[in-house]
Formats: C-alpha cells, structure tokens, sequence
C-alpha cells in the first residue's frame, strides 16, 4: 500500500512508519513547513498546513489509505484557555483539511483512518461501556465529537472512515505512559486521586497492529475503541507497576494536589472510562497484549 500519514513523529505515527517500512509499504509523511525533513529512512515527505486548511499540490496521489494522528499534545502543558483552543482546533481544523483533501482526491484513497480518544465517553465510573456508549458531557469528550465530526467530507464522499478512540498507550518510548515509568522506576510512583478510576489501555505494538488490523478489514469503519479486553482500575495498574519493578508504589497522589499542579488536566486523569473494544474482537482482531501485565512485559522487556 501507498500511506499518508500525519503526525508521524508522535509515539502512535512514529512506531507505525517503521511497521509499515518493514513490510515494504510506502509511506509519505505530511509534514508542517515549520518542520519539514528529510526522512532518511525510505519514506516520502509532503508540506501541508493543517490550520491553514492546505495540502501539497499531489501529497496524495495514488494513496490508497490516509492515517491522521496529529494534534496538539493533551498532557503536554496546563489547560489555560488558549491552550484549550490549540487541543481543539488542532484536531478539528486538520481532520477537516484531510478531509476534504480526501474528498477531493482524482482517485481517493480506500480509507481514512482519522483519530480520536477514549476520552469521548467523559467519566463513565465502574460502568463498561463501548462503541455505542454516548458522549460525555466535559471538555475532552466535546472536543472528541467535533473531532470526529470533522471528517464528514471524507464519509460523504464515499470514503471508508475509521474513528480509533485510543487509551492510554503503554510505552517506556513517550506518551504519558512513558513520562510515568521513571517515577515508578525510583519508587515515586503511586495511585492519582482516589485509584478507583477504570484506565482504559492499550499497548504500542496492539495500537500498530489495530491501525493495520483497521486499514485493511472492510467491515470496520466509524468509532472503534482501542482499548485492551480488560481495563483496570489505576490503583491495580499502580500496584502491577510496582511489583513488575520491584519497587514500592506507596505515595498517593490526592485529588486536590492533581488540580493544583495540572489544573483541568487533572479531571482527565481522575476520570474513569471503563471502555471494552467490541469492534475491534467481533471483526476478528487479536490482541497480543490483552491484559496490563503483559503490556508491563513488553515494555520492560523492550518487545514492543
């Protein structure tokens, strides 16, 4: 296949490049003007502008599938109001631009496989819930409907358009998985807020393998929760954490010390989304890593 992709230097893009590299795909990157680079490693690059709503003139012919990752980073910085607005119209200002690059594509590619987050559903608390589940009603979830709004030119041009709503990624590569390991590693680590809160996790190599898995399965298409079979409370996550490492996870952070430090970040963390990818198993998916513990195994055993 012949790929787009956006945000290929991200933790997601970036693992999925190399996946699609080895197998002998080709992949362009689309790349801002501000960060424009020779790849080095096979792949292709194209300019585009995602608030600027502009595409390099060719960046995809003979495409057959488009995968958008980018966006502005939600744990990256405190919520302040302009902040808010880059997390929300990063997202919704360059699905619409994919979009209606897609739609109006000579020869549109199969498919667009157009991100989102778990963070659709808002606090869910103990109750599971999947794909068919409603909306939440916070900051994170209104910022997910209108991401996934978005692509409506693509989906009313005719195009296969894929939503995957993806949890925490487990990776010691980056992502906040990844900015949490070190603390656990000196023993710093420990539940945030009350611990009862479900997280809804996925590993790097099942959230590769289900963007593939996704790109190439007909019957897919719409919002598709990927999340493992079995999310867990992150006072069980922190308690495997520390047995895994062998170091004490023991130092709680409350509720009231999060909003200090993070601000409304902190809801996003303390929120609970006990969220189950039915999607992704009845269309045939399966997961290498369907329980934490055998994502932990991945991680600190580099297999990922």
């Amino acid at each position: 296949m012949r790929v787009v992709i956006t945000g290929s230097t991200g933790l997601i893009g970036s693992a999925l490049v190399r996946s699609l590299l080895a197998d002998g795909h080709q992949v362009v990157r689309l790349v801002r003007a501000s960060s424009a680079h020779a790849p080095g490693d096979g792949s292709e690059s194209a300019r585009w502008d995602p608030a600027g709503g502009v595409l390099a003139k060719g960046a995809l012919d003979g495409a057959d599938a488009v995968v958008h990752l980018a966006g502005a980073g939600i744990g990256d910085r405190r919520w302040t109001a302009a902040y808010r607005r880059e997390i929300r119209d990063s997202r919704v200002h360059g699905t619409h631009t994919i979009a209606r690059a897609c739609a109006a594509s000579a020869v549109p590619p199969r498919v667009l496989v157009s991100a989102s987050a778990t963070g659709y559903y808002g606090d869910t608390g103990d109750r599971i819930t999947d794909e068919s589940g409603p909306a939440g009603t916070d900051f994170l979830a209104s910022v997910c409907v209108e991401w996934e709004a978005a692509a409506g030119p693509a989906r009313e041009a005719g195009i296969r358009v894929v939503h995957p709503r993806t949890g925490l990624v487990v990776s010691a590569r980056g992502g906040a998985f990844g900015r949490m390991l070190p603390l656990f590693r000196l023993g710093l680590g420990g539940r945030l807020g009350s611990g009862d809160q479900y997280w809804p996790f996925i590993s790097l190599t099942d959230q590769v393998a289900a963007l593939r898995f996704a790109l190439g399965t007909e019957s897919l298409s719409g919002p598709v929760d990927f999340t493992a079979p079995h999310p867990l409370t992150n006072r069980a996550a922190t308690r495997a954490l520390g047995r895994a490492l062998h170091r004490p996870a023991l130092a709680p952070v409350p509720s009231f010390a999060l909003r200090a430090a993070l601000g409304d970040l902190a809801t996003s963390i303390t929120n609970s989304a006990r969220v189950v990818p039915t999607a992704l198993l009845k269309a045939g998916f399966t997961f290498r890593h369907p329980h934490f513990e055998q994502a932990l195994e991945s991680v600190l055993h580099d297999t990922e």
